[in-house]
């Protein structure tokens, strides 16, 4: 065991837990009011990018809900480096807005193509203006919507046309600023949220903070109805997390089985795959693996700031859905070769789902080094398999081949990272979009998303 193996669980488990993340909430909130400054969130919006749009149009009724500030800033795309597979990225992102604004009740149609790049510099430098007029929370989901073609009222398309440009010189310094603080703080993306230490990306990550805020007492009371008294009760979160159907009916003999995309290096995919296994129990289908090598063992490096920002964020996941993270044991390399290795042996054994829930549970949760014999026969025997036939197996490099047509498959559906899914022609992406298979399964099953 190297000293690395040795000491990654005990810091990991310490920098991701709950409590250090509480402490540290309480630590900034003291110095912050210790300071005399408002609640200030930053937003960092990016004109190009789908999930802006979608941000862009609740920030107003946000800022109703909680009296803070909000220093909204203009953003360039993510460096090639945290974008690989940067245009099948950009056109996913048209896609899952899409779902996400029907789910939601927000605009945005995905008209297959990005709009034009005079047309988003328009749209850039016309928000700016409304930044430095203080109108920026207030005009950004009009300016946005209109330079990707959504339909705005006439007095709207008015107040639009009134808005002055600002100057392309004045543009280009804004957004470096905004890059640099942006950098500075940790973070790569658009359509993200930051608050006294802590990130929050899109829509799908606001109730985080909602729920941060609301301990602070800051969440305000909702409006009365007309005639009616005035409600104590605070609002629910403005985009609530998804969670998962508990009782849906069972699924005829001969559906689809949930083809479950997953690297042994994801922690996204190590907190979903237990409810990826257990939807599929519900729904009575079965769940097909497709494992592939993580993209930094395929030559696509990961910067800082997402390898920080992912782990962090899967650590307020799990919590969230009450899955056990957070002692990890990074499998980087040898460790997952050796994990991916033994797939296909325990599926022989009829134990394909017992061996990735283990090395997932083992490896992520409890700081298990899949890189040693040790703990690999730890993996395999809690898995209810033979650690004597499964050194056997280690030596076959069979699974290369099926790792690769499984990546061949996933950038064919317009995927590349993982986890992912496919039921039938329904794909998704991101452990936060099972909803999207659970609605097919639903809608195939006659049931309906009410029935949880």
């Amino acid at each position: 065991m190297s000293l690395r193996t040795l000491l990654t669980p005990i810091i990991s488990s310490r920098m991701l837990s709950r409590d250090r993340l509480l402490a540290h909430r309480i630590k900034a909130e003291s110095a912050r009011a210790k300071a005399g400054k408002p609640h200030v969130v930053r937003v960092y919006l990016q004109v190009d990018d789908p999930y802006s749009v979608l941000l862009a149009q609740v920030l107003p009724e946000f800022l109703r809900r909680y009296p803070v500030a909000v220093q909204l800033s203009l953003v360039s795309p993510p460096p090639d480096g945290a974008a690989p597979e940067r245009d099948k990225l950009v056109a996913y992102s048209r896609v899952d807005s899409q779902l996400l604004a029907r789910r939601h009740g927000l605009q945005f149609l995905d008209h297959g193509t990005q709009p034009d790049a005079v047309c988003l510099q328009h749209a850039a430098r016309q928000l700016l203006t409304a930044i430095e007029r203080g109108q920026g929370v207030a005009m950004a989901a009009p300016v946005l919507l209109a330079a990707w073609g959504m339909p705005l009222d006439p007095a709207t398309l008015r107040e639009l046309a009134e808005t002055p440009l600002a100057t392309e010189q004045a543009l280009s310094s804004h957004q470096q600023a905004a890059d640099a603080e942006r950098t500075r703080l940790g973070h790569y993306l658009g359509a993200t949220l930051h608050y006294e230490g802590e990130w929050y990306w899109g829509i799908d990550r606001l109730h985080h903070l909602e729920a941060r805020l609301e301990q602070l007492g800051l969440r305000l009371p909702e409006d009365p109805q007309p005639g009616m008294s005035p409600r104590v009760a605070p609002w629910g979160p403005l985009i609530p997390p998804h969670f998962d159907v508990q009782n849906p009916p069972k699924l005829p003999a001969g559906s689809p089985p949930i083809e479950f995309f997953l690297s042994f290096r994801s922690p996204y995919s190590a907190i979903v795959a237990p409810r990826v296994f257990a939807m599929a129990e519900r729904f009575g289908v079965q769940v097909q693996l497709r494992f592939v090598l993580p993209m930094v063992m395929r030559g696509l490096p990961v910067p800082k700031e997402k390898r920080q920002y992912i782990v962090r964020d899967t650590a307020r996941e799990a919590w969230l859905q009450g899955t056990d993270f957070g002692r990890l044991n990074d499998p980087v390399g040898k460790p997952t070769e050796r994990g991916l290795s033994l797939i296909p042996w325990a599926e022989q054994q009829g134990r394909g789902r017992e061996y990735v829930l283990a090395f997932m549970d083992l490896v992520w949760a409890k700081g298990v080094d899949a890189g040693s014999d040790r703990g690999l026969a730890r993996i395999v025997r809690t898995a209810g398999l033979n650690w004597d036939e499964a050194k056997a197996a280690l030596h076959n490099d069979e699974w290369r081949a099926r790792a690769e047509a499984n990546r061949s498959l996933l950038f064919e559906l317009g995927l590349w990272g993982v986890p992912s899914f496919r039921w039938g022609n329904v794909t998704a992406w991101g452990q936060d979009r099972l909803w999207v298979l659970e609605q097919a399964m639903l809608s195939s099953g006659g049931g309906s998303l009410g029935a949880q």
